[in-house]
């Protein structure tokens, strides 16, 4: 149980009731991992909610760059204390878009993917509210990732002469 800290105190909980909080407070488990630790990578089933509580853990995708080159890991987001991360855990088709690296220790608080989509069918108004608070971080996600594809191109667009 993750109610040793109030989910209250994370950016993802502040719009949710104390009500609502405690109630997915109940799912919570507190885990720890090591510095370097890979936590996912994209294409894996999404298992888990997280909120990190002490730590920075890296976002990162690997694309191919052409014949003859080697893959280059893009750095998306990283995620610090008081951030939550793997959306896709509540979103189908439940699958990570992005690798996690923890680049600290991090301890997180997660969530049971199957866990957490059942406490939403079973109450909707709960479900709106996590879905609402998943909408935002997505939508911090991909202005990050805006960010950091201006950023190349422009860096590009200074590199070919």
């Amino acid at each position: 149980m993750a109610n040793k800290i109030s989910l209250k105190d994370f950016t993802f909980f502040k719009d949710f009731s104390n009500e609502q909080a405690n109630k997915i407070a109940l799912l919570g488990k507190e885990e720890k991992y090591a510095a370097g630790t890979l936590l996912y990578q994209k294409g894996h089933p999404a298992r888990s909610l997280y909120l990190i509580e002490e730590g920075k853990v890296a976002l990162f995708m690997t694309t191919e760059m052409g014949t003859n080159k080697p893959p280059m890991q893009v750095t998306v987001d990283m995620i610090t204390k008081g951030e939550t991360m793997g959306w896709s855990a509540v979103v189908e088709p439940y699958i990570y878009t992005l690798a996690a690296r923890c680049l600290d220790d991090t301890k997180f608080i997660s969530f049971d993917a199957f866990q957490l989509r059942q406490l939403m069918d079973e109450d909707c108004a709960l479900g709106f509210k996590i879905m609402q608070a998943i909408a935002k971080v997505i939508s911090t996600r991909l202005t990050h990732t805006r960010i950091i594809l201006v950023g190349e191109r422009g860096l590009s667009a200074l590199t070919d002469y």
